[in-house]
């Protein structure tokens, strides 16, 4: 995966910015609110091509209308409409004789692609997450997460419930994990720790890609008994097994002690301000005083642009007791837990990797 340069990235997404702001300007007030209204649909589309597996059936090449629909089976008049749409954005394309063909958006749609969104979509368009945000004028009204009135029970508590749904849930989290695994990795030196503490690190996808880059240092993977159980076969299989340990708990207890750094990806923005600290008070109870805690996150910008951040903040509000954060407000929550931020690494991705010591 070819990583572009940050200040590219950044001058990009500051051009990409003024256009779209400029664009909201010129454009009549109900004509920009209609294509808001109606952008719902677009995902909804996307999700019927990831359901119905159009990228795959493409990989070998062009197909006609009629070849498509018998491989995916459905109804060449609505296929056609269907990919209407989504080549009016970029999602697959016509050629001059009629087949249809993949585009780089709609190569993120098969499942074997490098980096696919595949489960992602499946996710984002499926029934039930559709039926939590539909919720969100009552998320908003009272500050709390849907679940919890809707079912009855906490968000990651329905998740192993419905195991449709929860499994669906880890393989959305796994692809786009892997979808800012990259950026992270070129954007931080993580060989210059001896030993890495990767807490609630799910299968370790993060953690065993340092390694693998970082000979020289040691790992150990933190996370509750369920979700690590097949980690150490994984890990086998990876020629990792003698330098990264596995080891089960809850960070709301305790954490391995005395490792030179503490990374927490994207677990804090699942919790509120005392959760959150409660966790941050349990890592630094283990951390030695030269040891460093590397919280990755989508960081809030403080400008009133387009964000992807904005828009995980309200699935945070809708989902669970979570939320995204500015720097500022991630330097107040750690400073108010013993904690001094040290500074903050931009990724070509949304994702910040936030470096603290105890203080």
């Amino acid at each position: 995966m070819r990583i572009p340069p940050l200040p590219l990235v950044q001058t990009v997404e500051s051009i990409r910015n003024l256009l779209a702001t400029a664009y909201r300007r010129l454009v009549p007030g109900h004509v920009a609110l209609m294509e808001l209204i109606t952008a719902g649909w677009i995902t909804q589309a996307i999700h019927a091509a990831a359901e119905l597996g159009i990228a795959d059936e493409l990989t070998d090449g062009p197909r006609s209308n009629a070849e498509l629909a018998a491989a995916v089976d459905a109804d060449a008049d609505a296929l056609q409409r269907l990919l209407r749409l989504l080549i009016s954005y970029g999602i697959f394309t016509k050629q001059r004789d009629g087949r249809y063909a993949l585009t780089p958006m709609a190569e993120a749609l098969r499942r074997d692609s490098p980096v696919s969104l595949r489960d992602a979509v499946l996710l984002f368009g499926s029934p039930s997450h559709r039926n939590h945000w539909s919720y969100l004028v009552e998320a908003v009204r009272s500050g709390e997460p849907v679940p919890e009135k809707l079912h009855g029970m906490p968000f990651f508590e329905y998740l192993q419930r419905d195991r449709d749904f929860g499994e669906c849930y880890d393989r959305a989290m796994s692809s786009m994990n892997a979808f800012a695994l990259e950026p992270i990795l070129a954007a931080y030196d993580f060989g210059r720790y001896e030993t890495i503490a990767d807490i609630a690190g799910g299968e370790g996808t993060l953690l065993t890609e340092i390694l693998r880059r970082a000979p020289r240092s040691q790992g150990i993977l933190f996370d509750l008994p369920d979700v690590i159980a097949s980690a150490p076969d994984r890990l086998a299989e990876l020629g990792l097994a003698d330098r990264c340990t596995v080891e089960s708990g809850s960070f709301f207890d305790s954490v391995p002690k005395g490792c030179d750094a503490y990374l927490l990806k994207h677990i804090l923005h699942d919790w509120d301000e005392h959760d959150a600290g409660r966790i941050l008070d349990t890592v630094r109870a283990a951390m030695e005083p030269s040891a460093r805690l590397l919280i990755i996150e989508m960081v809030l910008p403080e400008h009133a642009g387009l964000h992807p951040g904005k828009f995980i903040d309200l699935e945070m509000l809708v989902q669970v007791s979570g939320r995204e954060r500015t720097e500022d407000e991630y330097r107040l929550l750690l400073a108010r837990h013993g904690f001094t931020l040290t500074r903050r690494v931009p990724t070509v991705s949304p994702e910040n990797i936030l470096e603290a010591r105890v203080s």
